[in-house]
């Protein structure tokens, strides 16, 4: 017990530290080495909005990714890996922290990170690594200044750019201003590569951390892919079907399909959701174009089978599930991502790990490789021994929160649990129906077993384990943000816009079911 408030006395006291300063490597906590593990190289890409099918090898109708599936071919594809919150910054903050949301307080796009706030990366550089991020960093406003944890830096504000929007427009290169000069995913990849080439005669092992701006919208493809995917047969695609009342989906899950972030108003335009699709499916093609790239260089250099890939999305995206396109709920689309990862010397080709992982276990998983243990505090842990070694102990539910923004103000906040086989999601704050659903059943998550009597112990037990979970976790005191920019909050008239979709059968009934209220025990009286 004196350890654990120990640890959160280190983290309250971190998360205080004034403006400006940061932690030299001596103020870290303690990492212990792991004995017998060869420090290893790692290459981390990591793609925005990316969702976890929208790869060939997923059995996609059209899409064409021979890269990402050339890393599932040759070493392991994490099929069940999913992000503490489907949004940018959070997702981002949990990975580069190894926390939880609540913990590490980025809980929206525009939450500074607090000051003091430990990067994984900033181990690896006192054990001896070279360090580099290049690319979309995403928290901390609109600051693209060099972090803690990497040497060498390249970034932009906020979200970036896909084709520089001036002649003037620049990146931060190691604190200084430099030009776009092209496409973000090709030039990203350029300085990757150059840093990669960079490492060639060193004795330091690296770690590079390239971070894309793809697949965010606005979708805007290169101009080589764009048009690709123009006449491809899009009926595959939900648009909300069974979403219903009667199944007890939840109602501002159907008023949200009116929405900036439902198929009938989507980003409060008319292009429609084939358009969008179209070319979000040709972004996807430069990151394939890039991960090869990245592959290749580690071939050249002759250390592509020690070298330890892992590629991830940092949330998924809905195109058409409940009716919705975009992130931020709990569901599968949403908060499921694409993870894979190589290194021909620990694994076999083509091997498949069910086990739900988190973007809070990448941290621990690159310390591990690196011949590392990961601090105490940290909730992630190390997944490298996992695909060698199925049968260790592993998590049975991973625990997953987003926070209501005033920006989009139709999606609520909400708190899940993710297992094998259930996921139970509450809303806090509005007038609706908690969620119920067996994945292996329905995978589509439209039909809500929480009012159905034979799944009551289920929904009881989930419910436990959540806060269970929150509390263990630190996570029962809500954080709020003080509200930034406009809301969103517009619907359209032509598509029943002036009217609220009706409440959840379960919640509608034909008497009163009150029969013991004190006005009619009066009158009982008489």
């Amino acid at each position: 017990m004196l350890r654990v408030l120990i640890l959160f006395a280190l983290l309250i006291s971190l998360a205080a530290f004034p403006v400006g300063n940061t932690l030299s490597a001596d103020e870290l906590p303690v990492t212990a080495k792991r004995d017998g593990v060869k420090p290893r190289n790692v290459v981390f890409i990591l793609t925005d909005d990316h969702r976890y099918d929208a790869m060939g090898f997923m059995g996609h109708p059209f899409l064409e990714t021979p890269h990402l599936d050339s890393l599932a071919a040759n070493g392991v594809h994490l099929k069940n890996a999913f992000v503490t919150t489907s949004l940018c910054s959070p997702s981002r903050a949990s990975i580069l922290t190894g926390l939880y949301t609540h913990k590490h307080r980025v809980i929206d796009n525009n939450r500074l990170v607090p000051e003091g706030t430990i990067f994984f990366p900033q181990y690896l550089q006192r054990a001896g690594y070279a360090t580099a991020f290049i690319g979309k960093w995403h928290m901390g406003a609109q600051s693209d200044n060099p972090r803690p944890g990497f040497d060498h830096w390249v970034s932009f504000r906020g979200q970036g750019h896909y084709l520089p929007p001036t002649p003037d427009y620049t990146l931060n290169v190691d604190g200084k201003r430099v030009k776009q000069q092209g496409y973000i995913t090709d030039e990203l990849t350029d300085y990757a590569v150059n840093w990669l080439e960079d490492q060639q005669d060193s004795d330091k092992p690296f770690f590079l951390y390239l971070s894309h701006k793809a697949v965010h919208g606005r979708f805007i493809p290169a101009e080589r892919h764009l048009g690709r995917y123009e006449n491809e047969d899009l009926s595959f695609l939900p648009r909300g079907e069974g979403v219903t009342a009667e199944k007890n989906a939840p109602r501002w899950v159907r008023d949200q399909k009116n929405s900036w972030h439902g198929i009938d108003f989507s980003y409060h335009d008319d292009i429609g959701l084939d358009t969008l699709y179209r070319r979000y499916c040709e972004l996807v093609l430069s990151v394939d174009d890039s991960v090869g790239r990245v592959l290749d260089q580690l071939k050249k250099m002759g250390i592509h089978d020690e070298t330890l890939v892992v590629y991830m999305g940092d949330n998924g995206f809905m195109w058409g599930e409940h009716g919705l396109i975009d992130k931020r709920v709990s569901y599968e689309a949403s908060m499921r991502v694409p993870m894979m990862m190589q290194c021909p010397e620990l694994y076999e080709g083509g091997q498949v790990v069910d086990k739900v992982i988190g973007n809070i276990d990448i941290g621990p998983t690159v310390l591990h490789a690196a011949g590392l243990q990961a601090p105490d505090y940290i909730d992630g842990q190390s997944f490298l021994d996992l695909p060698n070694t199925p049968e260790m102990a592993w998590r049975k539910n991973f625990l997953y929160v987003y926070y209501w923004e005033k920006n989009f103000p139709h999606t609520p906040t909400q708190f899940a649990l993710r297992g094998d086989r259930y996921k139970y999601i509450t809303y806090y704050g509005i007038w609706d129906t908690d969620e119920l659903y067996d994945l292996i059943k329905d995978p589509g998550e439209k039909h809500n077993l929480l009012h159905d009597p034979e799944y009551k112990s289920v929904a009881i037990e989930m419910e436990r384990e959540l806060y269970q979970q929150l509390g263990a976790a630190g996570g029962m005191d809500l954080p709020m943000n003080r509200p930034r920019g406009r809301s969103l909050n517009k619907r359209l008239e032509a598509v029943g816009g002036k009217t609220a979709a009706p409440f959840p059968a379960a919640f509608v009934v034909e008497e009163p079911i009150n029969r013991r209220a004190p006005v009619r025990s009066e009158r009982a009286k008489q």
